[in-house]
């Protein structure tokens, strides 16, 4: 009986394991490092925000809620380490019911451009969805993309956490359009300043 008892155990051992999918670590070509745009929905706990988010390089990011009201029109600009909270163009301190989302963003923002600088991801394909785990300061992390490269989204389970991702745009030309502003900006100082100092030449000379 006792014989019976652990051949049907072990039997069932076996068939546990059979019926579970092994993961492998496999590679993929990185398409992290690019500007993008894309709709969100943010899960943190019992707060559910939504809006847009822009990365328009490393350490350049752009967040806008659309949702809840505390949050509807700010908008949080992420640039080398700062923060930056702005409302219909007027800036202002991060108010403190953002202070919970702009922490989890920090975190989902360095994960992604970790991952950005590498020339291969690492990670598990199930479902056609590419996981990537990691490790922050902030806690362990899963980010997910879809089949074409794309980031899906970002979870921190043990922080309750969930960034989803959809309707993700490419955005091409921003370094360009940058510099291009950046140029007309000193052209228009440079053609005021040779017209002040033209107009007083005129003055004195008079």
């Amino acid at each position: 009986m006792k014989k019976l008892f652990s051949s049907a155990f072990i039997l069932t051992l076996c068939l546990a394991s059979c019926s579970t999918p092994i993961q492998t670590t496999q590679s993929r070509q990185n398409n992290l490092n690019s500007s993008f745009s894309s709709d969100v929905t943010i899960t943190l706990d019992k707060l559910t925000a939504e809006g847009t988010v822009k990365r328009m390089g490393e350490n350049e990011w752009e967040v806008e809620f659309s949702s809840p009201n505390t949050l509807s029109g700010v908008n949080l600009a992420f640039s080398q380490g700062n923060v930056n909270a702005s409302y219909k163009g007027l800036n202002f301190s991060v108010p403190k019911s953002a202070l919970p989302v702009k922490a989890m963003l920090v975190n989902m923002i360095e994960a992604v451009d970790t991952n950005a600088r590498s020339e291969e991801l690492k990670g598990s394909d199930k479902d056609g969805v590419f996981q990537i785990a990691g490790s922050l300061d902030g806690g362990d992390y899963v980010l997910m993309l879809d089949s074409n490269g794309n980031i899906k989204s970002f979870d921190m389970p043990n922080n309750l956490l969930k960034i989803d991702f959809s309707e993700v745009k490419m955005i091409q030309g921003i370094t360009a359009e940058t510099t291009t502003e950046q140029e007309t900006t000193v052209t228009t100082e440079t053609t005021a300043e040779t017209t002040v100092a033209t107009e007083s030449s005129s003055q004195e000379a008079n």
